[in-house]
Order: structure tokens, then sequence, then C-alpha cells
């Protein structure tokens, strides 16, 4: 069974990825400021069948950039997916892509073709899927977000940004068990560069999303089973299974399930993994 870390340099920066187990290589890519570690609880419960990759995108954590504070728009996020995973194997690979992860997801699928053979995508925080004038709306959400976050400071928005992703902060669901893993100074310098940039990245997205029903790749929409039915993620779910005649499928927990409920979302994956085709 395989388990190390490594890095990859790509255009701008230098990748910190990890890779963990034996089978099929599995791509994980986390939503906002999650880098290689924030998943743990999930991989471990996937190694046995799956070599797992994951990695920090630029900007967080281990993962440098040539030019600091520089943000990255969603395609060169892409094509660092296109650099790992060609680093790591020559034959499509599996992906599941969480939030902005699902949505670089997407873009991955359109750009390299022949790339991800199968891409869940949970809850793609992607406004160009919506209609014009909720795509509008919500991208004037994202930005007042992040206005507020350069004003007042990550205590007073991320109850705000929770609330955007149908995220309850005063319930805590989640699986018994699990080790927390707090705010520290290193999550807190992920979110900041998170915010300040990768929201601009969303709100500018070029994604083309007529091109997804020819990607090759098989895309799995899905959402948590908790998520409410009117937020923002979850009508990007929705929509992104209309468009593409395909099932909505659950899995367990809400927008965070992967972290918040690993031994089911793992089981779930394998069950989704292994019917996708």
């Amino acid at each position: 069974m395989l388990d190390f870390t490594r890095t990859l340099d790509v255009p701008g920066a230098v990748l910190h990825y990890r890779v963990r187990g034996t089978g099929p290589l599995l791509l994980i890519s986390e939503s906002g400021e999650g880098d290689a570690d924030r998943s743990t609880d999930l991989v471990t419960r996937l190694v046995d069948s799956y070599t797992v990759l994951t990695y920090d995108r630029r900007g967080l954590s281990r993962s440098r950039l040539d030019v600091p504070d520089r943000g990255a728009t969603l395609t060169e996020h892409a094509d660092d997916v296109h650099h790992l995973l060609a680093t790591l194997t020559d034959v499509p690979a599996l992906m599941l892509g969480c939030s902005l992860g699902a949505v670089i997801g997407l873009h991955a699928a359109v750009r390299h073709p022949g790339l991800i053979a199968t891409l869940i995508a949970h809850e793609p925080v992607a406004p160009r899927l919506l209609p014009d004038h909720e795509r509008t709306r919500h991208e004037q959400e994202l930005a007042h977000l992040q206005d507020l976050y350069h004003r007042e400071g990550l205590a007073a928005a991320l109850p705000e940004i929770a609330r955007t992703l149908g995220i309850d902060p005063t319930h805590k669901d989640a699986e018994p068990g699990l080790t927390p893993q707090p705010i520290n100074a290193l999550r807190a310098a992920n979110f900041d560069h998170f915010i300040r940039h990768d929201f601009t990245a969303v709100i500018r997205d070029t994604l083309d999303v007529n091109a997804l029903n020819n990607t090759g790749t098989r895309i799995v929409p899905a959402a948590g089973s908790t998520t409410p039915r009117a937020v923002f993620d979850r009508q990007c779910a929705t929509a992104l299974a209309e468009l593409l005649g395909e099932e909505l499928r659950e899995f367990p927990g809400g927008h965070n399930g992967n972290t918040s409920h690993p031994r089911a979302y793992a089981s779930r994956l394998r069950t989704v993994l292994g019917t996708a085709r």
C-alpha cells in the first residue's frame, strides 16, 4: 500500500500532494480552505480499495506560489489537476470534487478530455449553471461575503458563508468519534487565500456549461442529504443534473459531508463509483 508525499512544479506554483492506498487512482479535490489533510477521516476508509490522491490547492498550506498572494483562475486550478494526474497515471482517473473542487473537476473534464473517467461533483459552487438572474444574484452574494471578510474579518464572515451554503453552525451534525479540526493559524491563512482569491475566481468563472455534455467524462451530480433544497450549492447541483439528464445522487450529511460523515460518505462513494459507468 502506497503512502508518500511529494511536490510537483507547475506553471506559477509548486504543489504539495499526498498519495495513499492501493487500487484505481481517486483524486479528492477539496472544498474551501481544505488541503491535502482535510479529508483524512474519509481517506482512511477508502485506501483499501483506491489509491487516493489529495493535494494542497495552489496558495494553501504547503503549496507555494511563484508570486506570493497571487490568485488563480479556475482553469489554472483545473490545469493543476491535469498535471497531478498526468504525473501519476496514464489512464483516466476517478475524481471526487467537493464544492470549489467540483467546479475545478468540471473545468478539468472540459479542458482535458480523457483525463477523468468519473467525476462525482458534490454541490459545485458554479453560478454559471443557474439562470442568468440567479447567477447574477449569487455572484453578488459572493462579492458581498468577500467584502464582509475584508471589512470585519473571518469571525464575521464565516457564519454568513455557512448560511449561504446551507450549513447551520449551531447544529453539529457529524458522526461520533471524529477529532475536531479547529481553525488554527494554518486554516485561518487558508481561509484568507480562499476568500480573497478563490471567491474572485468563482465570480469570474468562464465555465462553458454547454460543453459538459460532451466531455467523455461520466459526471455524477451529487448533493448532501441534509443540504436545504433552496440554497445556492444545492441549486447548482440540481441544475447540473438537469443539464446532463442525470440523477442527482444524495450523499450523507450536508455541504461538508465528506468531513462530517466520513464513514457513511465512504460507503456511499464506493456504491456510486461502483455503479457509475
